[in-house]
């Protein structure tokens, strides 16, 4: 009985010593983008520059350690640029992840800088109309079929205490997914090549019980 009682002890505690917290942030999205290889010539494949948001909801298990579930949108168009010709189709992207935080400092300082990684889900939606006559066909097309995409993420941040329950975040993150060949299709036996790399710096405010 004292065994059992002394594990509920101990679970208990190491719940307690974990801190929770939850937020919102703003940031910009910046792209590095693919290309498409063909006889016609090489296109540029991507996706425009927007801004981003995110939200997120985490928790500190250990003094240096701890994890956290992050959604973040990012308000793109896809597009192709060739012979001095550019289109695109109206879009936006879904990021789901889990990212592992390891802290420099302790949580009971007031500045903690960190560095994440993760993975997750990359969600490319469509929501604009296709072009009839794309312009670079012989090359590629903007189609409208929404892709799902593996994640990976990478990048830091620093949180800081603004007061007991309320953080100020500075985040970085490199959201790298393979290319999305559905949405933006190479014509028959043209090639596509390279990862999208979405570059999104982020400031916000965290809320911790």
């Amino acid at each position: 009985m004292r065994t059992e009682i002394g594990l509920v002890l101990a679970c208990a505690l190491a719940c307690s010593a974990q801190q929770w917290e939850i937020g919102a942030a703003a940031g910009y999205g910046a792209y590095r983008d693919g290309t498409i290889f063909s006889p016609a010539g090489k296109a540029r494949a991507g996706v425009r520059n927007r801004f981003a948001v995110s939200a997120l909801m985490g928790e500190d298990m250990y003094a240096h350690m701890g994890g956290e579930v992050r959604y973040t949108y990012q308000d793109g168009d896809p597009f192709l640029s060739a012979r001095g010709i550019k289109t695109n189709i109206e879009g936006q992207s879904h990021s789901f992840h889990y990212d592992a935080l390891f802290h420099l400092r302790g949580r009971h300082e007031k500045i903690r800088p960190y560095v994440a990684a993760g993975i997750g889900v990359k969600v490319y939606v469509v929501s604009g109309p296709p072009n009839p006559r794309p312009p670079l066909g012989d090359i590629a097309v903007l189609t409208t079929h929404d892709q799902a995409r593996p994640l990976v993420t990478g990048g830091g941040g620093v949180k800081l205490k603004l007061g007991h329950n309320v953080l100020l975040r500075l985040d970085f993150r490199d959201y790298i997914t393979p290319f999305p060949k559905e949405l933006i299709a190479p014509a028959p036996f043209n090639t596509a090549r390279g990862f999208f790399h979405q570059f999104t710096p982020l400031i916000g405010i965290s809320y911790v019980p």
